[in-house]
């Protein structure tokens, strides 16, 4: 297991939980980004933050603070 934020680009995973239940995960949660979700991190901004997933059939772009509540399982 690892967090949204520490993926890099080119890989998916399976949407495991949140690192804790703020008004943020709950928005995630609003958005898609739900547990046993599939989801593939698609690229970053230049300096990293934002970056843009695809979550079925959404993109988002997330904050790298954001995305570290996302825990996820990366596929091999």
């Amino acid at each position: 297991m690892t967090y949204l934020d520490r993926m890099q680009p080119g890989q998916r995973g399976k949407v495991i939980g949140f690192a804790d239940d703020s008004p943020v995960a709950r928005r995630l949660v609003e958005l898609g980004v739900i547990p046993g979700q599939l989801l593939e991190y698609l690229r970053n901004a230049p300096l990293r933050d934002p970056l843009e997933i695809k979550v079925g059939a959404s993109f988002l772009s997330l904050r790298r603070a954001e995305a570290s509540l996302v825990a996820v399982e990366v596929e091999k």
